[in-house]
């Protein structure tokens, strides 16, 4: 077995410290960090530990699965610490209030085209501090782009898709990788 020291193994209890040099996250994460110590309600933790995840761990959510998520109650805020792209397979979207650090051009005039809109962080922290009627999301973990993440693609040991243009017999295929 391991050897542990007397009072077991220590888990690292802390939030990851973000290595950002982005302004606006690193002043978001100030006032978070700043509010979930004063404020009884989990949401502003919640909101800080997602602010302080790395960049592939804050994954893209579209329009369709925020409009899912909503369900029935489509006047409550979608709160989305990532980014929000757009969808073309969802045809019809309701007037929808969204809070996202980021949004791509086509879901943001989709939505203020519906009616809804698109804000920010600091508004969303003046307008409602505990999170009260709002539905916080993330997107779907695994996605396709996480193939080709890690070492690099026929290097020893790795796993790692490449980029190719085709998969067929003329672009790269190794040996024994039929």
């Amino acid at each position: 077995g391991i050897d542990l020291p007397r009072g077991g193994r220590q888990k690292q209890r802390n939030t990851r410290k973000p290595k950002t040099t982005n302004a606006q996250l690193r002043g978001l994460i100030k006032y978070f960090t700043f509010v979930q110590r004063r404020s009884p309600c989990a949401f502003n933790k919640v909101i800080l530990k997602r602010l302080c995840q790395s960049r592939t761990t804050r994954c893209p959510i579209s329009l369709s699965r925020i409009v899912k998520n909503l369900g029935s109650k489509p006047e409550r805020i979608a709160v989305v610490v990532g980014t929000v792209t757009n969808d073309l397979r969802l045809l019809d979207l309701p007037k929808v209030k969204v809070c996202a650090l980021h949004f791509t051009t086509q879901a943001r005039a989709r939505i203020t085209k519906a009616g809804g809109k698109c804000i920010t962080f600091d508004q969303l922290a003046l307008s409602n501090p505990n999170g009260k009627d709002t539905c916080l999301m993330r997107g779907p973990r695994w996605r396709e782009v996480k193939r080709h993440f890690g070492l690099a693609p026929g290097q020893k040991g790795s796993t790692t898709a490449p980029y190719v243009r085709a998969k067929s017999r003329k672009f790269e295929q190794g040996r024994g990788t039929h």
